[in-house]
């Protein structure tokens, strides 16, 4: 009997000493705000999202900008013909046959600032044939040309021509924008989740305080009942006390948790992070200093900073601009058309005993030539060719119908009167802003002033019951005063610090205060 119950001892014993059974030992995380929020700009996964915006909408406008890179273009060919022959004259032979090659030397096109395009062509070809009578075989030949297209209304202009590049550099403003809100909300929303894990632990703190009062009473009515100098009911209340606030405790540690659970979503703590350590605790402590802001200084800087308010004026540039385009492709086409080129030609001179076309012509001297003489002719221009030419169209719904005209004015007047929307609600939200900064400031003033009193006022109570002028019940009661004013000063001072947060976003200027530059998270941007 002795062995078999030292064995699961023994069993206990190698287990407890094996690796990996023994209960790790947490740490908890300890961090500051600003840590906290270097963190959130780092590994925010919303951060990280915008941040590729900037970058996308930076290559739509390499896209845009590739419109006035050159176009280059070579190219070659070669076909073989063979045909019947139907006659003498022809060839010799029942069939002739034509060997052809064909070559681009250079293709080049150039889009222009104008909305024209000039392109430069050099083409070549090399004929043979069995056909009698030729005097050159083979044959070389080559053409340089120079064109130029030109509109004159419809899709002329610098603008006009750049509308693309435009537009893509807008998108790009709208981009940086978007990230620096994202930017500004995500360290609003790490400040309001820091200051409210830090008031959940204060008053996780507050709450142990009055426990521990209550406790402490109910410690001293047992002692009083004990001895006889207190009935057994004032007994019954004090415990009711102590059950009632250990529910408010329970409560206060529950509030902790989620507290700390919004502010590491926003951190993002891995899992890994997150079994490391016990508990994520801040280590700065809420304080107050009075802050004066003026209304008029708040809102000019909300006008100048706030990223939504920009991203509405780029959109209002684009609008205009599409305004611009939309006249424009409502006007005639008219288009001013020029070429000038140069043909060369060269190749084997054939000289003939006879007439060429003669069947019983032979050659009797070859002198010769190649793409040599033919390019010497093109680019001497020695035989010059140009046309100049203009051309005309009225498409007939630029005559009978505007819609596209008429819809770009009232997406530009929409988007004039959401501008100017925006202008109020920001005034109204910079106006509450500042409201609540001094509103909250004056109620910690105001409840400082209460916890004092209450702390005078429950310490006046206890001496009272002390000496028998006073109850448990008075007592009680006093102490739920001072844990309430304790609670509410806690809380005006950590709304203070939340509308503070509230008021610097609201100005646009959170950002600015705090040292974080947009290129450090988007290289590239400022």
């Amino acid at each position: 009997m002795r062995i078999k119950a030292i064995i699961p001892i023994i069993a206990l014993a190698l287990a407890l000493t094996l690796p990996g059974t023994a209960q790790e030992v947490k740490g908890t995380l300890s961090m500051s705000l600003e840590e906290c929020i270097v963190k959130a700009l780092r590994d925010n996964l919303g951060v990280a999202i915008q941040v590729l915006g900037p970058q996308i909408s930076a290559e739509g406008v390499n896209v845009a900008q590739e419109k006035f890179i050159p176009t280059l273009s070579l190219s070659a060919r070669s076909s073989n013909t063979e045909n019947a022959s139907y006659s003498y004259i022809d060839s010799q032979s029942e069939s002739t046959v034509d060997k052809t090659q064909n070559f681009t030397f250079l293709n080049a096109s150039q889009a222009l600032p104008t909305g024209g395009t000039f392109s430069l062509d050099f083409t070549g070809y090399k004929t043979t044939t069995t056909r009698i009578g030729n005097t050159i075989n083979p044959r070389y030949g080559t053409t340089l040309r120079f064109n130029f297209n030109q509109p004159l209304l419809k899709n002329f202009g610098p603008k006009i021509a750049r509308r693309e590049i435009l537009i893509a550099k807008n998108n790009l403003g709208v981009s940086e924008e978007n990230l620096r809100n994202t930017l500004m909300t995500t360290v609003y929303n790490v400040e309001s989740a820091y200051w409210n894990l830090v008031y959940s632990i204060e008053n996780l703190d507050v709450r142990r305080q009055s426990l521990q009062l209550a406790k402490d009473l109910l410690e001293k009515n047992q002692r009083s009942v004990e001895v006889g100098t207190l009935a057994p009911m004032e007994v019954l209340s004090a415990r009711a006390e102590v059950a009632t606030r250990e529910a408010d405790l329970i409560q206060a540690e529950t509030q902790i948790q989620s507290s700390e659970d919004q502010l590491k979503l926003l951190l993002n703590i891995t899992e890994a992070e997150d079994r490391a350590y016990e508990a994520l605790v801040p280590k700065d402590k809420p304080t107050y200093v009075a802050k004066a802001v003026a209304l008029e200084e708040a809102l000019a800087a909300a006008i100048a900073n706030r990223p939504d308010l920009e991203i509405s004026r780029i959109g209002l540039e684009s609008d205009k601009l599409n305004l611009t385009y939309a006249k424009n492709q409502v006007l005639p086409e008219v288009n001013l058309s020029t070429s000038y080129s140069a043909p060369g030609i060269d190749g084997t001179r054939l000289i003939y005993d006879l007439s060429p076309i003669d069947p019983d012509a032979q050659v009797i001297e070859r002198i010769p030539g190649g793409f040599s003489g033919a390019i010497k002719q093109s680019f001497k221009f020695t035989y010059p060719n140009w046309n100049l030419g203009l051309t005309m169209s009225l498409p007939l719904s630029n005559i009978f119908s505007r819609a596209s005209l008429a819809q770009s004015r009232l997406n530009l007047r929409q988007a004039m009167l959401e501008l100017e929307s925006q202008k109020a609600d920001v005034y109204l939200e910079v106006k509450n802003a500042v409201r609540s900064v001094e509103a909250n400031y004056k109620r910690i003033l105001a409840y400082t002033t209460a916890r004092e009193l209450a702390e005078q006022k429950l310490a006046a109570e206890e001496e009272k019951r002390r000496v028998g002028m006073s109850t448990n019940y008075m007592v009680l009661s006093y102490q739920r005063d001072l844990a309430n004013a304790r609670i509410s000063e806690l809380n005006a001072i950590i709304s203070y610090n939340v509308s503070l947060a509230l008021l610097e976003k609201s100005m646009g200027t959170n950002l600015k205060t705090k040292n974080i530059n947009l290129s450090d998270y988007a290289p590239g941007l400022d």
